[in-house]
């Protein structure tokens, strides 16, 4: 079908969320932080893989999708732990990913996928619906359809990319893919690794920016706005709603990125950077990561100085002197 275009509209809303992401994405660019440290990127890369493999029912924990990426053993379903090293791969390779290609979209669902679906980078045979939970969502368009249905979507992106903004374009495709389902199986891995592929296009720091992590937080709602739009026949409102978590996120990197702030004393610096996000460490083990022997320096250079900031949190903030107390970078 010539020149078709999926239906949505630009509302004010919409366009206060483009500036305010903009901006937000323009200082942490700025700052530079997210291509100075790498244990920074690598938490929200594994964040993005466990809140998007989680939203499609994968159990296992931040921590044991942290293991399984670091090479370690962990107990749990192997279809489970295939589907985290699926995810890895792929999103380690976001950034060659030409997302206006169906070829690229195939070939990435076939690393996506491979050993966990038998129609892995093929677009499916049999009918499909939408499901969250038990229930059906919708049933998505006839298999038959479905080249047809990507060929127009593919072509309208590649027409709208220079005219549609980026995070317009994205949020477009996202509920577009969603509703023509094209394929048997992890067409919602898909769709968000793809929606932060055509953002890395744009931007190269979205390639570390854990959306997922955001839409895992807001399940219900992002299920509950693709059936709206599903009723109303347009995306208006999942992209106000899209574009509202990625503001969200935003506000949560530009934090993440903040310990770069010049009122931060080089000891917190040096404390910040051997620690991981989401690790929790006793006070003995950060003062042997920091080579230091004094337990009272540690204590008023170190520790004290970055709770009160906020950059540290106590696993037991009620007792504070607890033999089981374990510190945690957020």
């Amino acid at each position: 079908m010539d020149n078709y275009k999926p239906p949505f509209t630009i509302t004010n809303e919409i366009l206060s969320y483009v500036s305010s992401i903009s901006e937000k994405i323009g200082c942490i660019t700025a700052i530079n932080s997210l291509e100075a440290k790498p244990h920074l990127r690598k938490n929200n890369r594994i964040k993005s893989i466990h809140a998007s493999l989680k939203i499609e029912a994968n159990s296992l924990s931040l921590g044991q999708v942290r293991d399984v990426i670091n090479g370690k053993n962990v107990l749990g379903e192997q279809k489970e732990i295939q589907e985290i090293k699926n995810a890895y791969i792929a999103y380690d390779k976001i950034s060659e990913i030409n997302p206006y290609s169906i070829k690229d979209l195939k070939k990435f669902h076939g690393i996506m996928t491979k050993y966990v679906v038998e129609e892995s980078g093929k677009f499916r045979r049999g009918e499909e619906g939408v499901f969250s939970g038990d229930q059906c969502i919708f049933m998505a368009p006839p298999a038959q359809f479905v080249p047809e249905l990507m060929e127009d979507l593919f072509r309208w992106m590649q027409e709208s990319k220079y005219s549609v903004h980026p995070l317009i374009l994205s949020s477009v495709f996202h509920y577009e893919f969603v509703f023509i389902h094209p394929f048997s199986d992890g067409n919602g891995r898909m769709a968000r690794l793809w929606h932060t592929a055509i953002l890395t296009k744009w931007k190269p720091v979205f390639e570390y920016i854990p959306i997922e992590s955001q839409i895992e937080k807001f399940q219900e709602e992002y299920y509950d706005a693709i059936a709206k739009c599903h009723v109303n026949g347009e995306s208006t409102i999942f992209i106000e709603f899209i574009l509202l978590q990625i503001d969200k996120v935003l506000d949560d990197i530009s934090k993440q990125v903040s310990e770069d702030n010049e009122q931060l004393s080089e000891h917190i610096k040096k404390m910040l950077d051997v620690m991981e996000y989401d690790i929790p460490y006793t006070s003995k083990s950060l003062m042997e990561k920091l080579e230091l022997k004094s337990k009272e320096g540690f204590r008023r250079n170190y520790l004290r100085p970055a709770i009160e900031m906020n950059l540290i949190h106590m696993t037991i903030p009620d007792k504070p002197h607890s033999r089981n107390q374990r510190y945690v970078k957020v």
